[in-house]
């Protein structure tokens, strides 16, 4: 069976306006390494546990010795659990402060053996949350005390975010040379 590449729009679900991103993965890509390519897409920084959720079955690093009964996601390709337009999974990212994400297949492309280097991000709006920031209802929280300098906290979570959380920033070129080092 030919490689087959995917497009993918990634949304966070329930931020309002959405904060998305569409990617181009090769079809034959774990979900393992699905994950580090959503983190460098996402702005995320790793410092949590995640899982995919798809048709029900839960994929992940295994962990029986805590309950978590789920399918190797390093010998699980994209393409054994998604094959057409609008298929879907949820890719899950730190489970206190429960980010979700809807990964959805938008179309199924043959591999570009010419210039194209996969992963590869080609559009997405918004700036990714703060990690630790208590999920969307503490973002958006945060965002006001951010944008309100008469709030009670606004120094201390200016202080908290580093001052320069720009939450429409976006760049395209940044996140593509995360993933081709370049």
């Amino acid at each position: 069976m030919k490689t087959m590449a995917f497009q993918l729009k990634v949304t966070l679900r329930h931020s309002k306006p959405p904060i998305w991103r569409r990617l181009e993965v090769r079809g034959d890509t774990t979900l393992g390494n699905l994950h580090h390519v959503l983190q460098e897409a996402m702005g995320w920084t790793d410092s949590h546990l995640h899982q995919f959720v798809a048709k029900g079955k839960c994929y992940g690093v295994p962990a029986p010795e805590f309950g978590l009964d789920r399918e190797n996601e390093d010998k699980t390709h994209l393409d054994q659990v998604l094959r057409k337009p609008k298929d879907k999974l949820i890719y899950q990212y730190d489970f206190g402060d429960g980010w979700e994400h809807e990964v959805v297949v938008e179309k199924v492309l043959p591999i570009d053996s010419g210039s194209k280097r996969y992963p590869m991000v080609t559009g997405g709006r918004r700036a990714c949350p703060l990690e630790d920031c208590g999920g969307i209802p503490g973002h958006y929280r945060l965002l006001e005390a951010l944008g309100d300098p008469g709030h009670p906290e606004h120094e201390e979570l200016l202080e908290w975010s580093g001052g320069e959380y720009e939450p429409e920033r976006f760049d395209i070129q940044e996140v593509n040379r995360g993933f081709h080092g370049g």
